[in-house]
């Protein structure tokens, strides 16, 4: 007898334990008007592979739930026996993220509201759209249109938990509206929107501390370090970054720790405290060393990892003055970001172009940083994108302000760089 590897790893991509799913998989067999009577013992029959195929309405319930068909979740039909034809495809019944023009997603419900109690399947189905647009984000940026997007996802969370079948499915639809909330903040941080960003985190926390969700809590306090460190307030950047340290997610998974430690470390060489600029990016290495790299954890985090930490150590270390070594932690950054965080590797190869000219090589930097245009194919740079741009070109002016070079970057990137999304 075979465990079903494949129903384990999407039960822990959920987030979810057995019992969960079991309730997940009677909400959805009560939804169509039949009994629900998965149990416990029922999950653990398919995932020590005891049932190796499910009847036709569990495994309807199980498709709709995750948003596969059956045999992606690891069961097989009996030897002889064929699988049955499908005339709709599950993802269609679950999923209600869609494309709007090609390139945004939109929350579009795609089933009606029920009158049921509702429970575990409704909070996978939102947390499927938070993935979706956190996708997104990793390959365009922040943009108005996503924010929106992401605010409508909160709004329907908070709806449902309106319904809710229990105080736990209504904690966790309060933690999803959280972490949409987050999201909405994020773009708007990524849109340089820091009023319209600070009022989303300030709502967004309120909904964690509802859904006592520490990890949404360390998302809001890691954007909160970012809106303040735009607004020049440097020693809230600080305090952001200590009051994430505090949450007790911390204490559970050495990743978010890092993440703290990364984001104090920033506030800390923009306030000219090397020591503890360079204490604090220590500590964030030490826990992401001791992170495991298969701990499940919610889609927003999938930026973060030892790429990202030498994208921050890149920053902290051009801003304490060691340029040289800025540059270095900016090749090894882009040597290990993923391809899809496009974004994120434009970003990288603009604080690489920076440690290039404060190192007075103005030529080199101005390849560099003209790279981050090819990066973004085209697409409007986020606001954040382009602020950093302006900061280049305003150091390449004073370091360099009568040089063909610096006239010929601008000439050659004004309409880009001009771009608004």
């Amino acid at each position: 007898m075979k465990a079903n590897e494949s129903l384990a790893g999407a039960l822990g991509e959920a987030g979810l334990t057995q019992a969960e799913l079991a309730e997940a998989v009677n909400d959805y067999l009560r939804s169509l008007g039949r009994a629900g009577t998965v149990s416990d013992r029922t999950v653990r029959h398919w995932l020590t592979g005891k049932t190796r195929w499910p009847h036709p309405r569990q495994r309807e319930a199980l498709e709709a739930v995750f948003g596969c068909p059956a045999e992606e979740l690891g069961f097989a039909p009996p030897a002889g026996r064929c699988a049955p034809h499908r005339t709709e495809d599950p993802v269609r019944r679950r999923h209600f993220l869609t494309a709007a023009a090609g390139t945004t997603a939109a929350v579009v419900p795609l089933v009606a509201a029920r009158p049921y109690a509702v429970g575990t399947s409704e909070v996978i189905r939102l947390r499927n759209g938070l993935d979706a647009l956190t996708a997104l984000d990793a390959a365009k940026g922040g943009h108005e249109a996503l924010e929106r997007a992401a605010l409508a996802g909160a709004s329907e969370a908070l709806e449902l938990q309106k319904r809710a079948a229990s105080q736990r499915i209504r904690q966790r639809l309060f933690s999803v509206a959280a972490n949409y909330t987050a999201q909405a903040a994020w773009s708007a941080v990524d849109a340089r929107q820091s009023d319209r960003a600070q009022a989303h985190l300030n709502r967004a926390l309120y909904l964690a501390g509802m859904g006592n969700d520490p990890v949404a809590e360390l998302r809001v306090w890691n954007s909160h370090a970012m809106v303040a460190n735009h607004r020049g307030d440097f020693s809230q950047v600080v305090d952001a970054g200590r009051a994430a340290q505090a949450t007790t997610v911390t204490r559970r998974d050495p990743l978010f720790a890092s993440l703290a430690h990364a984001r104090t470390a920033i506030g800390h060489s923009k306030v000219g405290d090397r020591r503890c600029a360079l204490r604090s990016l220590g500590r964030a290495e030490e826990a992401l060393a001791n992170a495991s790299t298969n701990e499940p954890r919610p889609s927003w985090v999938a930026f973060y990892g030892p790429a990202e930490l030498m994208a921050i150590t890149a920053v902290v270390r051009d801003v304490i003055g060691d340029a040289a070594g800025a540059e270095a932690s900016s090749h090894r950054a882009l040597a290990a970001i993923p391809e899809q965080f496009r974004r994120n590797r434009a970003m990288a190869t603009l604080q690489l172009a920076l440690a290039q000219l404060h190192q007075r090589d103005e030529e080199q930097a101005c390849a560099t940083a003209g790279q981050t245009f090819v990066l973004m194919g085209g697409d409007p740079l986020p606001g954040r994108m382009r602020c950093y741009l302006g900061d280049f070109y305003r150091d390449l002016t004073t370091l360099a302000p009568d040089s063909a070079v610096a006239r010929e970057w601008k000439d050659r990137y004004r309409s880009e760089w001009s771009q608004t999304g």
